[in-house]
């Protein structure tokens, strides 16, 4: 503990977010994402996890979230069903039941929809030989839904005016990062025409769900990027997550965003000008680990975001010193760090991201990380858990904006 302490006063490391975060204050409205693992093995095994209040790992996941006390908040790795009946039992057997104290949370408003996941591709995307299996789907996954979406909202979503982009194909972004066969001469030729004909851009899916807020409408802007790796030297992962990072600073930009279809066949992005905030596991940090160098800086280097202030914590500078390995060679601050990774490689990173538009003031942010220090500790670490992972690899990140109107 001395050691922690001493180490973080000698490099003067000055962090926003020491204790977890209570609710926005007033004005605020708080934008969060968190990839909570809520994903399964099986399809239906969530629904059936959800149907009780009684799954550890479910609760741990509620009571960060009532601690945090988002207004708007996204789940990356949510199993998604067609009747939306985990979103529903979660809400009902997991938010709105306290837990050790932290008070029930109520989202009147909720979205999910299909993603790309586990949904066959028919063709050999891996080209291991075979068809089928889940590094064959348009994403990876086991089954259609795995790893899915989920938005919980304290303002209304206006379901008329959503845009979905889980179709768009990777081929029709101008200058896209196809991936290439190193042993041909031909340029960008890892996937056959056949395959690109029908190959989506997005791992699980791009949304833009407009929320009301007050007399505003705030574009939430959602997705989870593939992880840049479990590929070979044609960097098929790593290219198509640089790329959908990139179709997020395309869509904010009217110049760039022209070519940009939606699952309606709607052409065109936001408006100059539009409240926007970006949310999700974006699988990229901006120093460390496997993405394309340059990838999340798409977003973050774009004049139409606003970084004035970046979400941190620490219990993520304590707990990359603690890990060691590939963090002590990090070039990305350890406080901005969102992900507890293995070691030795790739170590804790920053992947996770809210980055709202510069027409909304960035009032507060954190990551939710309590050291171990802190007795909510318990709620990221528990050794009674498979790996001690009490409820996710990932912590929720948060930030809270004015906006205008509201």
């Amino acid at each position: 503990m001395q050691r922690t302490a001493g180490i973080v006063a000698a490099v003067g490391i000055v962090v926003s977010s020491v204790t977890p975060a209570q609710a926005a204050e007033p004005g605020s409205v708080r934008f969060a994402t968190f990839n909570a693992s809520l994903n399964r093995f099986d399809a239906g095994q969530l629904i059936t996890d959800l149907s009780t209040p009684d799954n550890a790992q479910a609760a741990n996941v509620a009571e960060i979230i009532q601690r945090t006390a988002p207004d708007v908040l996204l789940i990356n790795e949510f199993d998604y069903d067609a009747d939306g009946t985990a979103l529903r039992l979660f809400q009902d057997n997991y938010l709105s039941v306290p837990h050790h104290g932290a008070p029930a949370i109520d989202y009147p408003y909720s979205f999910t929809a299909p993603v790309n996941t586990g949904v066959p591709s028919g063709f050999d995307l891996n080209n291991d030989g075979t068809v089928g299996g889940p590094d064959d789907a348009f994403g990876f996954g086991f089954f259609p839904g795995q790893f899915g979406m989920a938005v919980y909202s304290k303002y209304p979503i206006d379901l008329d005016a959503v845009r979905t982009f889980q179709t768009f194909l990777w081929k029709d972004m101008p200058g896209a990062l196809l991936p290439d066969n190193p042993a041909t001469a031909e340029p960008a030729d890892f996937y056959s025409p056949a395959e690109l004909d029908v190959f989506r851009l997005s791992s699980k899916s791009h949304w833009d769900l407009p929320l009301q807020v007050g007399r505003s409408t705030v574009h939430f802007l959602v997705s989870h990027p593939t992880p840049p790796v479990f590929d070979g030297v044609e960097d098929r992962n790593g290219r198509r997550n640089s790329d959908e990072i990139r179709l997020w600073a395309d869509y904010i930009t009217p110049a760039d965003s022209g070519y940009i279809y939606d699952d309606e066949g709607v052409n065109g992005g936001l408006p100059r000008g539009a409240h926007f905030v970006v949310a999700g596991d974006q699988n990229s940090d901006p120093l460390d680990g496997d993405s394309l160098p340059g990838s999340i800086d798409q977003l973050l280097d774009d004049p139409r975001v606003n970084t004035n202030r970046t979400p941190d914590s620490f219990g993520a500078v304590q707990a990359a010193i603690q890990q060691g390995g590939a963090n002590r060679t990090h070039l990305s601050p350890h406080r901005f760090d969102t992900a507890d990774f293995s070691e030795p490689e790739p170590g804790n990173l920053r992947v996770d991201y809210v980055l709202p538009s510069t027409t909304l003031s960035i009032q507060s942010t954190g990551v939710y990380w309590p050291t171990t220090f802190n007795p909510q500790h318990r709620l990221v670490y528990d050794p009674s858990f498979p790996f001690g992972v009490a409820s996710s690899d990932h912590r929720l990140v948060r930030v809270d904006v004015r906006v205008p109107g509201a």
